[in-house]
């Protein structure tokens, strides 16, 4: 079988042969979608690529470049992760390249393929729904892989996580014990691992009273501030509204400040922390997580990784602490001058 050649990476790809050349070669004014279609390109011919930069690799002297790559740089959470991975990349030497999948699963292979092109020396990716053996051969190749926030399907590899589900599960607790039994769940998409985790966490600390999640109570697959206000106003229309509320993270949370009434008419608790939410009225109870920890735990795992540590993949999970910052207490907990009173079974 005739041994493919850069020729044929050039007509697969649709580019020029220097186009290629400047691929495999890690040199840079090629846009990263066209260096994407190239990387495609040689691994499906199977086209054996610049054995030198492997060598390099293997020797420890690599590009001194790293590849981080996020749902969406918009989001807070991400944006503080990011920063993180760059101070303690830049305490290295390293440079790093970053790119957001707004977790569609080919828009992360096309990220992914542009980075490995460019002979990155490792790679920490925030993974998408979708299997991710098509980062087999880069591994194979000398590319060091860590994931953080969520594993990945189909790799074993370091993973840094935080403790979603028994965070979640203490923030619903906590509103149970302030007299709420009607508390909603307004989330990301399920497909998510985090999602699924923080959903199970809230359908846990119902059970745990005795509870079943109400349908009508629920919604997954808020991926915006206009999507969370839309079904918050879903909650709000009911018959019976709920009186409490757990966001599943921050931009939702904020979507759910935006449209409520002030003062609000039902308790919120949100998982991840706000700036100003110390400052609100009343002030927002939150799951803190620290998005700086979770990125310089793993910079310094991939670090590792490429300095030659071959030790067993660990997995690393960070706690996750309930910041309490206001009462959040039902309204028929209290009597027009304000003291406590007992909960009816109906409440």
């Amino acid at each position: 079988m005739k041994r493919p050649t850069m020729k044929d990476v050039a007509q697969a790809a649709g580019v020029s042969l220097m186009t290629v050349s400047r691929v495999i070669s890690s040199e840079p004014g090629v846009s990263p979608d066209t260096a994407a279609r190239v990387e495609q390109a040689v691994r499906r011919l199977g086209y054996q690529r610049n054995d030198n930069a492997r060598n390099l690799r293997q020797k420890n002297l690599g590009t001194s470049t790293i590849g981080l790559v996020v749902d969406d740089l918009a989001n807070p959470f991400y944006a503080l992760m990011a920063r993180s991975v760059e101070d303690e990349a830049h305490r290295r030497g390293y440079v790093v390249l970053v790119g957001s999948t707004n977790d569609e699963p080919r828009r992360e292979r096309e990220v992914i393929a542009a980075f490995t092109a460019r002979q990155v020396d490792g790679l920490i990716i925030v993974p998408t729904i979708g299997s991710h053996g098509f980062l087999k051969p880069p591994m194979d190749a000398g590319t060091q892989v860590v994931c953080a926030d969520r594993p990945a399907k189909g790799l074993d590899v370091d993973t840094v996580t935080v403790d979603n589900r028994d965070g979640a599960k203490g923030a619903v607790a906590h509103l149970l014990g302030h007299g709420h039994t009607r508390i909603a769940y307004l989330g990301d998409r399920y497909e998510i691992w985090t999602q699924r985790e923080r959903y199970a966490g809230y359908l846990d600390a119902l059970a745990a009273h005795g509870l079943h999640a109400d349908p009508d109570l629920v919604r997954h697959g808020l991926r915006s501030h206009r999507e969370a206000r839309a079904a918050l106003a879903g909650l709000q229309a009911l018959a019976d509204p709920p009186t409490a509320l757990f966001s599943s993270n921050d931009l939702i949370t904020l979507g759910v400040l935006d449209g409520l009434d002030h003062p609000a008419p039902m308790a919120v608790v949100g998982f991840d922390d706000l700036p100003l939410a110390k400052q609100m009225e009343p002030p927002l109870t939150v799951v803190s997580q620290d998005p700086a920890t979770v990125g310089s735990t793993a910079a310094n795992l991939l670090f590792s990784r490429i300095a030659g540590d071959r030790s067993a993949p660990r997995k690393v999970v960070l706690l996750t602490r309930l910041v309490v910052r206001s009462s959040g207490e039902h309204p028929a907990r209290r009597t027009a001058a304000g003291a406590p009173v007992p909960l009816r079974a109906s409440d």
